[in-house]
């Protein structure tokens, strides 16, 4: 049933321009995500993960093909209803931490509720604050804070709807390497701990390692994907994915 998947696509392709001069940045993605998982999704520059995300989680809407979200149809909906949909019922993670700085902590994590136009819940945002280990920051503003605090409470906004998905896009890009694997920590603990679902663009061995399954985007599609794997074993695969030339690619 579709309401076991978090995320599922059927054909999902999505082109930009017309003609010859075309960029089919997905060539027909066929994806399904189960309830409380962490996927990774990696791949060479322009190999369309950025697409991807942005497809699945209704920032960009297909060319062809269907896009669930927790058994919910967005493919066609409304931009009133996909926002709304977007605000109550995903989280999203990013490489800048996209914080506002005139708002405390607190009135940053509780922005989704009244984005939503919902009541903000003071108690949840304690709560998810607390899971990020900064309970004690409510009341600073994000320049006070350190870079890996700014993205704990990124991943606390990110939670405090209890979303159906967590998206993050390079979420450990501008960390140094301590604080990169506190913040995949607490993407693990939401999985493991909270029910959450986590899909993860990274181009990080060691970041793709915390997931459950790591996908293989080569030229606009799934080439490859690895099972709880080792940062060693997915860098290998990697490496042998970026020396492979795209016609040999999308013959395999």
């Amino acid at each position: 049933m579709s309401g076991d998947w978090a995320v599922e696509l059927h054909g999902v392709r999505k082109r930009y321009g017309r003609g010859g001069s075309a960029v089919h940045a997905l060539r027909g993605i066929d994806l399904t995500l189960p309830r409380r998982s962490f996927t990774a999704v990696m791949g060479p520059s322009g190999s369309g993960k950025s697409t991807f995300l942005q497809c699945a989680a209704g920032l960009d809407r297909p060319s062809a093909g269907t896009v669930r979200l927790g058994g919910t149809e967005i493919t066609g909906m409304k931009e009133n209803k996909l926002t709304a949909l977007r605000r109550t019922r995903l989280g999203f993670v990013f490489q800048a931490f996209n914080l506002l700085p005139s708002l405390t902590v607190e009135q940053n994590v509780v922005l989704p509720m009244r984005l939503a136009g919902r009541r903000p819940d003071r108690r949840r945002a304690a709560e998810v604050l607390a899971q990020v280990g900064l309970a004690d920051k409510a009341r600073r503003r994000p320049g006070q804070l350190s870079g890996g605090q700014q993205q704990r409470v990124a991943i606390a906004r990110a939670l405090v709807t209890r979303p159906d998905v967590v998206f993050a896009d390079e979420p450990t890009g501008a960390l140094d390497t301590t604080t990169a694997a506190e913040i995949l920590s607490l993407l693990r603990q939401a999985v493991d701990t909270q029910d959450a679902t986590v899909v993860m663009v990274t181009h990080d061995p060691s970041a793709a390692a915390w997931a459950d399954r790591v996908l293989f985007l080569a030229d606009g599609e799934i080439v490859d994907h690895l099972e709880r794997a080792s940062a060693e074993r997915i860098a290998a695969r990697m490496t042998a994915l970026t020396a492979r030339p795209a016609f040999e690619r999308a013959a395999a």
